[in-house]
């Protein structure tokens, strides 16, 4: 039977050996968020087959991801729709025990990584400071919600027009709806009319452009310490520079 890396970095790894996923996590409390989140979300998740620590296994989800950052997605208009759909859904229902970060966390955090990326040379002192003006307006207070909070657009899975589930939910906490509605349209701003459509309440689109400035700005050194390369096409850098 094949055995297919999906992800892996210095915190935890992916496998797929056939139609289960392996997920390994020295972190269990990463893993406790996850299976509470999954067992109260009110939408498709993937079916959990056993936990032995450190090891998850959850069966696969039928469809394809939605697209993936970077690589323009082949999913129609209305599975776009449908995505922001089942994320208004989500938004709906009652709040989960676990706070998430508030507007003063984010900040402190923004000032920290603008001042990484410029001492180190990152990026462009100019490329930072538009971005981390377009950046504060999503510094605002909000209502929370129940956010899965690393709604990027590989763990939506898709058949067809409809969401068959959503993956890794290890970030799942109350916070700002409009986070979520970013992360999912993240590098695909084409298609963030057809989410907001299915999503069918009134969206700040600034807002939602403010935290792809943000989202962008703090996950760099992340991405760089992990091997991972946000100036790849499409990517965090990418984003950033569409804001000049």
């Amino acid at each position: 039977m094949k055995v297919e890396v999906v992800v892996a970095h210095h915190e935890c790894a992916t496998l797929r050996v056939g139609e289960v996923f392996l997920k390994i996590d020295a972190d269990q409390a990463r893993t406790d968020i996850e299976v509470e989140a999954m067992t109260l979300a009110p939408i498709p998740t993937p079916e959990i087959l056993w936990r032995e620590p450190p090891v998850l296994a959850l069966a696969a989800l039928p469809g394809e991801a939605l697209g993936r950052l970077g690589e323009p997605s082949a999913a129609s208009p209305s599975a776009w729709s449908a995505a922001g759909a089942a994320v208004r859904m989500l938004h709906d229902a009652p709040l989960p025990p676990r706070r998430g970060r508030s507007p003063g966390e984010f900040a402190s955090r923004l000032d920290a990584e603008c001042e990484w990326l410029l001492t180190n040379g990152v990026l462009p002192a100019d490329l930072i400071t538009r971005n981390r003006q377009v950046a504060e307006a999503a510094l605002r207070p909000w209502t929370p919600v129940f956010t899965h909070g690393d709604l990027q657009v590989g763990h939506v899975f898709v058949d067809g027009d409809e969401i068959t589930g959503v993956i890794d939910w290890t970030e799942a906490a109350r916070g700002d709806a409009l986070f979520d509605l970013a992360t999912l349209t993240l590098g695909h701003r084409e298609h963030l009319d057809d989410v907001v459509a299915g999503y069918g309440a009134d969206v700040d689109l600034d807002v939602i452009r403010a935290w792809w400035s943000l989202r962008s700005l703090l996950g760099i050194r992340w991405l760089v310490e992990h091997g991972f390369d946000p100036a790849a096409p499409g990517c965090e850098i990418d984003v950033l520079k569409a804001t000049m």
